[in-house]
């Protein structure tokens, strides 16, 4: 889901999925987030204040991948809506990517690291033999 803004409660209880904020957040955002990925934007930086980081943390934008799937789901959202937002945005996206946060689930990122790892030592030569695949 892409959105320009939401309110109180946002992503509250999210399971699963990908989220986009495009504008302001209300209180207590990603209460009982436990799985799925928010990105906001954070143009004040004043997010965290609002962020409930009871199971999440909030984290910078470096990963290729991240950025790679943000930056399609601003352009499809810009596509389908002309949302002149998304416009703005990507017109400066090297600069407006900075003013993003990535909302991850604590729990949900030691799920994914423990498939990478698997997915690694499977594809490892002498993996069976070691009883990592």
């Amino acid at each position: 889901a892409v959105v320009e803004g939401v309110g109180d409660h946002g992503c509250e209880y999210m399971t699963g999925g990908r989220a986009v904020i495009l504008g302001p957040t209300g209180r207590n955002f990603a209460a009982g987030m436990s799985g799925g990925i928010a990105y906001v934007l954070d143009e004040d930086r004043d997010f965290i204040e609002r962020c409930n980081l009871g199971m999440v943390e909030l984290e910078k934008l470096t990963e290729p991948d991240d950025i790679a799937e943000l930056k399609m789901l601003v352009t499809n959202h810009a596509e389908l809506t002309d949302s002149p937002v998304a416009r703005g945005l990507l017109s400066r996206w090297d600069r407006a990517l900075a003013d993003f946060v990535k909302v991850m689930p604590v729990d949900y990122r030691r799920v994914l690291e423990r498939e990478k790892m698997k997915i690694a030592a499977e594809a490892a030569p002498g993996a069976a033999e070691l009883g990592l695949g």
